[in-house]
């Protein structure tokens, strides 16, 4: 076994690599012979922790397959030390893997121990609004204008691993790298650079915390625009300032509302609907439908309304009218709601001084907004 260190210096560029990645953590990744740990094994382990203002990358390293358990001993040995772990898609394929290797050598592990922040689980949900074409580690990090040196996928480094068990022998060639390269420092950087590129993607999570709430409203205000027809239209516009700066600029739009973001500046705006719409009441069975006004009124108030102007209403012209401005709402998230038709799937709420001058109910609505995006 081998077991490679080293240190660098931490110069966090982001709160949030400060907040999550603390003395309590520990950044770690795995490489492994392939995907099924019932017929394959881990040979590097790599981990990132902090010691005040510095970074300790340690790798251990299987030289043969028979040395896998010692591997495995050492990094729970590690792991014994720190209570937090963050990894890449670890919920889903690294901590499983490592809890099955280490059944299957009769070793006890420390992972279930330990509390477990799963970055690629975290963020992927942003996959489209960040317009990624996949979400592989290597994607987000070059959406973040992350830099690495590492030219290798997890596959190819099967290949370079199964060449450093033989290092005599003649070996395939692969791409980036010649017959008598020594495989061994790629195998290392790979999993080096996977590594302490995990400090910098937690910046990434302030597009969470901005769509779940982590955010002030600056100011709201209407707008009147031309659509893509040419014909007259409002919006309203939100100005928010996040918590946490975002790491690069997002534009993404989606039924009719938009949202542009750059560090904490956040425009979010929705689309202003002017029209005739109707209002249901729940309860028909106490109310009367009026077909020559077009509306329902209660039974308590329609004794003075002649029987042959009004008919027991039904749930489907149980409603009253309403012409004014409305904003698109996607569960019954403020009252009165409105609907352009009986059973009809788009919800509204009516754009009045009571929500203009809420600040709670501004932010609650235009986190509303944000959560329908995704």
């Amino acid at each position: 076994m081998k077991i490679w260190k080293d240190t660098l210096p931490f110069h966090p560029t982001h709160p949030l690599t400060t907040e999550y990645f603390t003395e309590a953590t520990i950044l770690f990744d795995i490489e492994t012979t392939g995907l099924s740990p019932a017929h394959t094994h881990v040979y590097l382990i790599g981990c990132a922790t902090r010691n005040h203002n510095a970074i300790q990358i340690t790798q251990f390293f299987a030289e043969t397959p028979k040395e896998e358990p010692k591997i495995l001993e050492a990094f729970s040995s590690m792991l014994s030390h720190y209570g937090i772990s963050i990894t890449y898609n670890g919920l889903g394929f690294d901590i499983p893997y490592l809890n099955h290797r280490y059944a299957h050598h009769c070793l006890l592990g420390n992972l279930d121990n330990m509390k477990h922040l799963d970055l690629f689980r975290e963020l992927s949900k942003y996959k489209n609004l960040l317009k990624l074409p996949d979400f592989k580690q290597k994607t987000l990090e070059r959406f973040l204008g992350l830099q690495r040196d590492d030219p290798y996928s997890g596959k190819e480094l099967i290949e370079l691993y199964s060449q450093s068990l033989a290092p005599s022998a003649p070996t395939a060639h692969t791409e980036g790298s010649s017959a008598t390269d020594d495989p061994i420092p790629s195998l290392k950087q790979h999993n080096y650079e996977d590594v302490l590129a995990m400090a910098s993607l937690l910046s990434a999570l302030s597009y969470q915390k901005l769509f779940t709430g982590n955010f002030q409203i600056c100011s709201v205000e209407q707008n009147a625009y031309q659509d893509f027809e040419g014909k007259d239209a409002q919006e309203l516009i939100f100005s928010l300032e996040t918590d946490y700066p975002l790491p690069q600029r997002i534009s993404y739009g989606s039924d009719g509302i938009y949202l542009t973001g750059q560090g904490r500046q956040i425009k979010l705006s929705v689309r202003i609907i002017q029209a005739e719409l109707l209002h249901f009441y729940p309860n028909y069975k106490d109310y009367y439908y009026l077909p020559a006004e077009g509306k329902a009124i209660h039974k308590s108030v329609a004794s003075y309304v002649d029987k042959d102007y009004r008919t027991a209403a039904k749930a489907s012209n149980c409603y009253a009218k309403k012409n004014g401005c409305f904003l698109p709402q996607y569960q019954e998230l403020s009252t009165p709601c409105f609907q352009r038709a009986y059973r009809g799937k788009e919800l509204y709420f009516e754009l009045e001084g009571s929500f203009l001058d809420s600040p709670d109910s501004q932010k609650k609505y235009a986190l509303h907004l944000l959560q329908h995006i995704l």
